[in-house]
């Protein structure tokens, strides 16, 4: 099959250059070697849209990173995705760090990013936990979260409603350079592409060098580990930050769409094989660091711990634009860590601007429908709304997840709907059963069973995650 663009990769820029490409006369293809989409960076990482203050001055981060926050907002909107206003504070601890927070407003000043200089008390009357040793904070009052994952399945599902075709467990084998394209190798297929975008975060390198022998950056991959505190404690109203280093933006407190806090993460290089486990020295890492900006943080109160592993890499900007001379419709989007996620709707249009509408000049697609229409969510319903809709639909009064109050309803129009869930995380990323306190403990045997059911397959055969992640061995009765 003949494709104008196959993009590799199903992550939050690979998701989101997929919508914005289906509002045009494109034929497109995304591959991904995961079960489901947004399954490696974009499902680990702090979930904040920063501002972008941080940046050095002239770099893609900079300019992308303020053109994507202010575009948030209003994909939330159309999307009808969970965008929470929470506001942040950097904070400095001594003379030497508030020299630093100064100049960091003043590259916000620059960049026109809102912002206010407090005092370490006019802080800590706003945020009763911070320590005593926070002795000036920089406010930006338009930090958001979001969630992640929700954004970018709802990206790809635009997408494919529109037309984009998505090829999931399809990890790419080999890609061949030819007269007008290229032809991949992929899940056993092959894919004719005249232009591939990589976007592949931790293998983006790998993918390039099945094209060319001269790849001028390695991926360097950096596990960060986070704890989730329990929705009923809280802990912070706002992101706090320590002013950043050379390592990062160090270990922070992050209040969550849902209610929960993240602190996390910390910054470890990783010279062997990458691996998203938890460690006690990056737990013992989080402890220490909070403390000093954070007071009675309740770790004890963690529901989980986990890791992600960010696409750092040998450069210190994004890798954005052709791979070499020779191959300029071999486009990568690379290199893309903090503030990736929050830019990822300005590298969608700085990709598209800059080279695919010189290289197709596509038609509009006036058929597309960029919106997408908010899932039935039980918890958010008045007890009429609720009432009416279990009359209608008796699934949705048995409540599957007790801890979230997610019902049978919502598992199943999760499995049905465009993109559907095929795994038991497919389904905790869209409607969130197992995200309470016992983690599945008491729902996730249910949700096994439903997608048993739906799908029509043997309980045996229903994964956690990955294709081979079966939970069930064998009948016992």
């Amino acid at each position: 099959m003949l494709y104008d663009i196959v993009i590799i990769g199903a992550g939050i820029c690979g998701t989101m250059l997929a919508r914005e490409l289906s509002r045009y006369k494109l034929k497109v293809a995304v591959l991904d070697k995961e079960n489901d989409i947004a399954n490696g960076a974009t499902m680990a990482n702090s979930a904040i849209v920063h501002a972008g203050y941080d940046p050095e001055d002239g770099t893609l981060k900079a300019e992308l990173n303020v053109i994507g926050a202010r575009k948030y907002p209003q994909l939330c909107e159309e999307l009808n995705c969970h965008i929470k206003n929470t506001g942040a504070y950097v904070v400095a601890c001594g003379a030497e760090e508030e020299a630093r927070l100064d100049a960091l407003a003043d590259r916000a000043a620059r960049r026109d990013i809102p912002h206010e200089l407090l005092s370490g008390d006019e802080a800590r009357a706003a945020e009763a936990k911070l320590s005593e040793n926070v002795t000036k904070a920089l406010s930006f009052p338009t930090m958001s979260v979001i969630y992640p994952w929700e954004v970018a399945i709802a990206c790809m599902q635009v997408a494919v409603s529109n037309g984009t075709e998505l090829y999931l467990n399809h990890k790419v084998d080999d890609i061949e350079k030819t007269e007008d394209g290229y032809l991949i190798t992929s899940g056993g297929e092959t894919f004719h592409a005249k232009m591939v975008i990589n976007a592949t975060g931790l293998g983006t390198a790998s993918i390039c060098r099945m094209v060319s022998d001269t790849v001028d950056f390695e991926m360097l991959p950096r596990r960060g580990e986070y704890y989730v505190i329990s929705n009923d404690e809280q802990v912070v109203d706002r992101v706090i930050f320590p002013v950043p280093t050379a390592k990062g933006k160090g270990v922070l407190a992050i209040p969550t769409v849902y209610g929960n806090t993240l602190i996390g993460p910390n910054s470890e290089q990783l010279d062997e094989q990458a691996t998203t486990a938890t460690s006690v020295g990056g737990a013992a890492y989080i402890r220490e660091n909070i403390s000093k900006i954070i007071n009675d943080v309740p770790l004890h109160k963690s529901i989980r711990t986990f890791a992600g592993l960010r696409p750092s890499s040998t450069s210190k900007d994004f890798i954005i634009g052709p791979l070499d001379a020779d191959n300029p419709d071999f486009i990568n989007v690379a290199s893309i860590e903090s503030p990736g996620l929050a830019s990822a709707p300005g590298i969608a249009e700085y990709v598209i601007d800059n080279f695919v509408i010189d290289r197709f000049n596509p038609r509009p697609n006036a058929d597309a429908v960029m919106t997408r229409k908010r899932p039935v969510v039980v918890s958010e319903l008045s007890d009429e709304e609720r009432d009416e809709l279990v009359r209608a639909k008796p699934q949705y009064g048995n409540i599957v997840c007790r801890c979230e109050t997610i019902s049978e309803g919502e598992i199943v129009a999760a499995i049905h709907d465009v993109c559907g869930a095929r795994s038991v995380k497919g389904v905790k990323k869209r409607v969130r059963p197992g995200m309470g306190k016992c983690q599945g403990g008491f729902c996730e045997p249910k949700v096994v069973e439903i997608l048993a059911r739906e799908l029509n397959r043997s309980p045996l055969e229903i994964v956690l995650d990955g294709r081979n992640s079966q939970i069930l061995k064998k009948e016992n009765r």
